[in-house]
């Protein structure tokens, strides 16, 4: 039979089938159709992909095509104050190009080790990075290779924005530029490209500014450091020994030397043994004393105040700064400025070397700094006002008061002001100045008084964290409660501040208890237009630290201060309302007064860098009422010079909310006792309460009583034995020290 006629019954079974499953309509399994669609899906999106990639690759240009940043095309950013006038700018470029021949290996292996382990070996991008970028929407930071880095910094048209735009064509430049130039060209562009700090571009002007020799002529251990700086290059520039700035420059560094090592292990070429990196010591740099161009020093605190600003609040890094040719407005007062500087040798004449003389001012309404002390030698001192740090003292309480008051207390809540007085979780006894018992006080008295016990057994009755919580929430950063433990002696300022701090913590008061970040960079425009900060919607709103009525009454409380309490020296000529409050440490390592009108918060802190007593000409015993609260007064009367007067809520006697201005004040209750904690004293004191002893004349101009030979304290001890002096902060740098144990007898 012929095999058409013997296969056709088949075929004709199978056209069967295959008709009658149609005509039932039978379909493929849904996880059949589900696999195929979603390999069609993937396929068209790898193609698209592709597409994408090519499209984009051929329409960014070549670097050959692309313009260089040269040293003509870049400009210094200038500074303005308040009314225009120019303060300061970034200066002028300091940059000496170099041959891959100059630079020698040992710097080499440093920036390697430093930046990228694998760049002789890897291509010109890094997926992580960019990965990193794209899923944090370009807010993410780091992960650049070294070819992305020096094309972001090299090439005009990529700025250094973090943003979706700006990486997509930093990677598309990076493959070129990995395709076109050779690794040793790469890195030879970069390193002639990027800041290294000490005004100097590229690494001949950084090996000539930090070690005063050519790059050709740095060592190894060398070569490892300038590695570190290209981090932080503004912040590594010239730490104060011992400082956290130095601690993490000798960080980086180590870091640079391991990772030379394991540059090595990856490329035999480069990098260093782990034998030769044992032998590296960690190299001197050579003093630092020019800034920028040798400007004056007001000049120079006011660039690094911006510079600083400028990074954390609108993340400019440090080149973009230098060399964006920004116009940089700020809120500085340039008169104010000037009475910042004068206002110390007015009131003190000269002062001793490594005296810390620290004033800030802060508009309440808008959180703007208005005027700033920085120092004599923007070089080797530290900021004495944005970062010079100092214990509070007794200029803490008024938060404590806050605290108290927003827990439901009032001024007239009473207390025992007996001296002196056990606490729980204090090994110490708690004394007053001079050890002045005062028996029952209320804390209007307590706070005109600046009575130590009756402010810890506030701090007893509501606990040290509301008094912590409410300083951070006024505006003291939340850093400097690393700076000592917590405890019921929080109210008598324990923890280091800046001036900056304690003037944005008071200008939360004369706000009615809305605080306003702390800034000076008002207005920054570049050629992208006008930037915007990070904060921007928090400097509009504010945050509530407390009720209009727990300002209302604190202020009460620090007006008598002013008014015939310990800071009276503070009080204005022209009888403006001012409300404040005095500050002394134990043995007047430091002496403080911190108060406001209305319209400026003022701080001013005295201290010595080394953490020694004050020592001050024909001063004596130094109180903040008999030397800060004079300084503070020599500049409000230059600040408040024509500024109408303007007056504070009336008190409102109870935390709630101040009255409207047409309603009438309510009138003070009586006194409220409040239940007193339980001592821990192992005996019970014998001593009654004493009325305080009248003011004799010599005491009347500033409402300090005497000191004890030793020196006192408006804030904590008598003769010198219950408040250690703090450790060294490290001569000049922030003041930081280790954290106070709380069960420690500090004050």
């Amino acid at each position: 039979m012929d095999r058409r006629y013997r296969e056709e019954p088949n075929g004709g079974r199978r056209a069967a089938r295959s008709g009658a499953a149609a005509r039932s309509g039978a379909r493929l399994p849904l996880w059949r159709r589900a696999v195929h669609w979603v390999l069609m899906g993937l396929s068209a999106t790898v193609l698209a992909g592709v597409a994408a990639f090519l499209g984009i690759y051929l329409l960014i240009p070549d670097p050959a095509d692309l313009q260089p940043q040269t040293d003509a095309a870049v400009s210094a950013s200038q500074i303005h104050y308040s009314d225009g006038s120019k303060a300061t700018t970034t200066g002028a470029v300091n940059r000496t190009k170099v041959t891959r021949e100059q630079i020698p290996d040992t710097v080499i292996n440093g920036v390697l080790g430093a930046e990228q382990h694998d760049f002789y070996e890897t291509p010109g991008v890094s997926v992580s990075g960019t990965m990193r970028a794209v899923i944090s929407g370009g807010e993410a930071g780091g992960g650049s290779t070294i070819t992305q880095q020096m094309a972001r910094n090299y090439y005009d048209g990529l700025s250094q924005e973090r943003s979706y735009a700006r990486k997509v064509k930093e990677i598309f430049i990076s493959l070129k530029v990995a395709r076109e130039l050779t690794p040793d060209e790469i890195i030879t562009q970069y390193l002639n490209t990027i800041y290294f700090g000490r005004n100097a571009y590229g690494v001949q002007a950084a090996a000539q500014a930090y070690f005063g020799k050519d790059v050709s002529e740095l060592d190894q251990s060398e070569g490892a450091y300038i590695g570190a700086l290209i981090q932080k290059p503004s912040t590594f520039t010239d730490p104060e020994p011992d400082s956290p700035e130095a601690e993490a420059l000798r960080a980086r560094w180590d870091y640079a030397v391991r990772g030379a090592v394991k540059v090595h292990a990856i490329d035999p070429g480069h990098g260093i043994t782990r034998a030769e990196a044992d032998e590296l010591e960690y190299p001197e740099t050579i003093p630092w004393r020019g800034g920028a161009d040798g400007a004056p020093a007001l000049e120079g605190y006011i660039r690094d105040a911006v510079v600083r600003e400028l990074g954390e609040r609108y993340d400019l890094t440090d080149q973009q700064i230098a060399t964006g040719g920004y116009e940089i407005q700020t809120s500085l007062d340039k008169d104010l400025m000037e009475a910042a500087q004068t206002a110390f040798t007015d009131t003190l004449g000269e002062v001793p070397e490594g005296t810390v003389l620290g004033l800030a001012a802060v508009e309440p309404d808008s959180g703007e700094i208005k005027a700033f002390h920085g120092g004599g030698d923007p070089v080797a001192d530290t900021d004495n006002s944005l970062i010079q740090r100092a214990q509070a003292g007794s200029a803490f309480k008024p938060y404590a008061l806050a605290a108290g008051l927003a827990d439901g207390r009032s001024l007239n809540s009473v207390y025992d002001g007996s001296s002196p007085q056990y606490f729980p979780g204090l090994t110490a006894p708690v004394r007053n100045n001079a050890g002045e018992s005062y028996g029952p006080v209320t804390l209007l008295e307590a706070t005109e008084r600046s009575v130590n016990t009756a402010y810890v057994g506030l701090t007893t009755d509501i606990g040290p964290e509301k008094v912590r919580d409410t300083a951070e929430d006024a505006g003291i950063p939340a850093e400097q409660f690393d700076t000592a433990g917590l405890g019921p002696n929080i109210a008598l300022g324990t923890y280091q501040v800046t001036a900056l701090d304690q003037a944005t913590g008071y200008a939360t008061f004369a706000n009615g208890g809305v605080h306003k970040p702390r800034h000076m960079v008002t207005e920054v425009k570049g050629d992208a237009g006008e930037a915007a900060p990070v904060d921007a919607e928090e400097l509009s709103e504010g945050t509530r630290a407390f009720s209009k009525g727990v300002a209302a009454d604190a202020t009460y409380a620090m007006q008598q201060v002013v008014e015939g309490g310990t800071g009276s020296g503070a009080a204005l000529d022209d009888g403006r309302p001012v409300a404040g409050k005095t500050g002394t440490t134990d043995s007047a390592t430091a002496a403080w007064f911190a108060g406001y009108t209305p319209q400026l918060s003022v701080a001013v802190g005295l201290s010595r860098s080394d953490g020694q007593p004050l020592r001050l000409t024909g001063v004596g015993d130094v109180y903040g009422g008999s030397t800060s609260a004079l300084i503070w007064k020599d500049f409000m009367e230059q600040a408040m010079d024509g500024v109408p007067v303007e007056q504070f809520p009336d008190p409102v006697w109870g935390g709630g909310d101040a009255p409207e201005p047409e309603q009438e004040a309510p009138q003070a209750p009586a006194p409220e006792p409040v239940p007193q904690p339980e001592q821990t004293s192992p005996e019970e004191t014998t001593e009654e309460p004493t009325e305080p002893p009248e003011p004799t004349e010599d005491e009347g101009d500033t409402g300090e009583p005497t000191p004890p030979d030793d020196g006192g304290d408006d804030g904590g001890g008598d003769d010198g034995g219950d408040w250690p002096t703090p450790p060294d902060p490290g001569g000049g740098d922030d003041g930081a020290g280790p954290p106070f144990d709380g069960d420690q007898d500090w004050w």
